[in-house]
């Protein structure tokens, strides 16, 4: 890819300029409770955004998506947002740099990526954050991790459409290798976690499907987990989010709030739990009990969040009778990927059988893509 991208580039701007790069992200455990003022538990992976980038000395940027084989020039005004999706998180990733008071002018850049699109890996955050830490880099702004962090999610907020927490451009900026993050999305702190699953593969299947309701009903689960926090505030006037609120303090609701309502802030304060108690578990290296947790979370999410789909529950019965440790849907559901943590043993085995009986229902192979904790964003050598 970088030989690819620095062929591109001599021919479209000559002189050769900086390589950087920033990765996609697996979130272990820790689904839609970013919203929720709860604990996401991210790695980023070998998988990412790669880009070439030199200074123009004008007031012009002039960027070429190889993977898209497209080139567009854009000043830096908010007046000059360019057409193109792919070219607004770019264009985006400038324009917040210059609210917060960064100078910065034009560049060259051509960049690629290997991340997989609609697998829920955040294909988007790594080019956010590949831009953002690239240009704190050439300018000298001397910009924070968290501020580029979100720098990447007001580019999504203002420039793209996508009201996204911070988990996907947090992992993309602050990803090392051989560890997972956990970080509190009500305070912002985090940590990091070794992980070096000894007799386990991570590796996730790909249902390649992605089913239309996404946004809208990503929109009514946001409301019924507020209206419960409202509910429960009454009571308890220290719960900010339903990460704060216990399951008693649930069921003093019950009768004030709907049966779906309910259902759904079940889900999350279970969950929430659950990252803490995962993160005991890699403490003793019970990868045991990872899995078990993994479970659970998916039968929440397919039983009470209700955010899974036909694909993705059966894939994860194929991992359940293939004796896979843990398996669930990773990222917002309806579609896209599940994660399975699979002893070296089962590994082949898992993989043959899920891959022949899911094409015998569903007409299509899920692709597969093992997963390796990386850095995060960085400048190339």
């Amino acid at each position: 890819m970088k030989t690819k991208i620095a062929d591109k580039f001599r021919t479209l701007f000559g002189e050769a300029g900086d390589f950087f790069a920033s990765a996609g992200r697996i979130n272990l455990i820790g689904e839609h409770t970013d919203y929720n003022g709860g604990f996401v538990f991210p790695g980023a992976v070998d998988k990412g955004i790669m880009a070439e980038i030199k200074l123009n000395g004008m007031d012009k940027v002039r960027v070429f998506a190889l993977d898209m084989d497209e080139y567009v020039e854009f000043g830096l005004r908010e007046e000059d947002i360019p057409a193109q999706s792919w070219a607004r998180y770019v264009f985006g990733v400038c324009r917040e740099i210059i609210k917060r008071g960064g100078k910065i002018s034009g560049f060259d850049s051509v960049f690629a990526g290997d991340v997989p699109l609609g697998a829920g890996m955040s294909s988007s955050a790594a080019l956010e954050s590949t831009f953002a830490f690239a240009l704190d880099n050439l300018f000298g702004l001397g910009i924070d991790k968290f501020e580029l962090a979100r720098i990447g999610q007001s580019t999504e907020h203002n420039y793209c459409g996508v009201n996204c927490g911070i988990m996907d451009q947090f992992a993309s900026i602050f990803g090392k290798a051989g560890n997972l993050m956990r970080l509190d999305c009500k305070t912002m702190e985090y940590r990091y976690y070794p992980f070096h699953p000894q007799g386990y593969k991570l590796v996730l299947l790909d249902s390649v499907v992605k089913h239309e309701l996404a946004s809208s009903a990503y929109n009514r689960r946001r409301e019924s987990c507020e209206t419960v926090a409202k509910a429960i505030r009454k009571n308890h006037p220290e719960v900010e989010f339903l990460r704060d609120a216990r399951m008693e303090w649930l069921e003093e609701v019950r009768d004030v709030v709907s049966a779906e309502d309910y259902m759904r802030a079940e889900y999350v304060i279970e969950e929430v739990r659950r990252v803490l108690d995962v993160c005991d578990a890699l403490e003793k290296d019970d990868y045991e009990t990872v899995g078990q947790k993994m479970y659970e979370t998916h039968y929440g999410m397919s039983k009470l969040y209700e955010v899974s789909c036909e694909e993705l529950d059966f894939l994860n019965d194929v991992a359940k009778e293939c004796g896979v440790t843990g398996s669930r849907v990773m990222g917002g559901g309806f579609g896209g990927c599940t994660i399975n943590l699979v002893k070296d043993g089962l590994y082949d085995q898992f993989i043959a059988k899920a891959t022949a009986s899911f094409a015998e229902k569903f007409g299509h192979a899920p692709k597969v893509y093992d997963v390796v904790i990386s850095d995060g964003a960085r400048r190339l050598e």
